[in-house]
């Protein structure tokens, strides 16, 4: 069983840019500038409708159960396998934590008072190939959640315990490394690799802007064919739109 290990934190800016970007425009400038052609972790539902999260991933992997490892106490006599707890304490103002829980739906990994000190240390969401327990209590706490459901039972109820924190891991069907950025909304969630997190930033970022621009002509009766995507002709008029002064304006934060 190991402990977290730090990894590098990326600009702020950067997380903020792709916040306000948004799963889906991410998801599409992954597949045509890096050849990810599914970074979508696929099955999990946000359990916080409206919520956004953007953060670094701190993980957590869970492996099946083998008594002679770990014998089922939710709160085992040796700190070190109480991984869930350290995954938490892990985490600074603003990361996801996310969970290989196996796609277990009898196993709760988190529970309220877990989440209640996550949401105080100024935790930004958290995607789970698997479950919570304590919904009613959890969510009131107005966290992201991504998830595959929910149960009542403890994280080591059933059949599988923690493993490590903050290595490599398998979270519905994507590979997450430690530190990779998440950025999860009601289309679901989606890993950009930490060192791609930049230029996706910009490519999405410019994708998302000049959807603006469609958006408009489309609501105006424009033709499909040519406001999305752009042609030559529409680029041309996007670009004089651009020169007046009618700079794109944000998404609004979610309330």
């Amino acid at each position: 069983m190991s402990e977290a290990k730090p990894f590098d934190r990326i600009e702020d800016g950067i997380i903020d840019k792709l916040r306000d970007i948004g799963a889906a425009t991410i998801a599409g400038a992954l597949a045509k500038e890096a050849g990810i052609r599914n970074p979508h972790l696929v099955g999990l539902t946000a359990f916080n409708p409206g919520a956004v999260a953007c953060g670094q991933a701190v993980t957590l992997q869970f492996m099946p159960k083998r008594e002679d490892l770990h014998w089922g106490d939710e709160y085992a006599a040796a700190p070190g396998r109480e991984l869930h707890r350290r995954a938490i304490m892990a985490c600074q103002p603003g990361d996801i934590i996310v969970v290989d829980a196996r796609g277990s739906l009898s196993s709760g990994v988190f529970g309220e008072m877990m989440l209640t000190s996550f949401k105080a240390q100024g935790g930004e969401g958290i995607i789970i190939d698997g479950c919570i327990r304590d919904f009613p209590e959890v969510k009131t706490l107005n966290l992201g959640l991504w998830l595959r459901g929910v149960t009542p039972n403890f994280h080591t109820q059933t059949d599988i315990f923690p493993h490590a924190v903050n290595v490599p891991i398998a979270c519905a069907g994507c590979y997450v490394e430690p530190g990779d950025i998440m950025v999860a909304d009601d289309d679901g969630a989606v890993v950009v690799p930490l060192a791609l997190a930049e230029k996706i930033a910009e490519a999405a970022s410019a994708k998302a802007e000049w959807e603006i621009f469609s958006r408009l002509k489309l609501e105006e009766g424009g033709r499909l064919d040519k406001y999305y995507p752009l042609n030559d002709e529409a680029r041309k008029e996007y670009e004089a739109w651009l020169r007046q002064g009618k700079a794109p304006t944000p998404k609004p934060p979610p309330p």
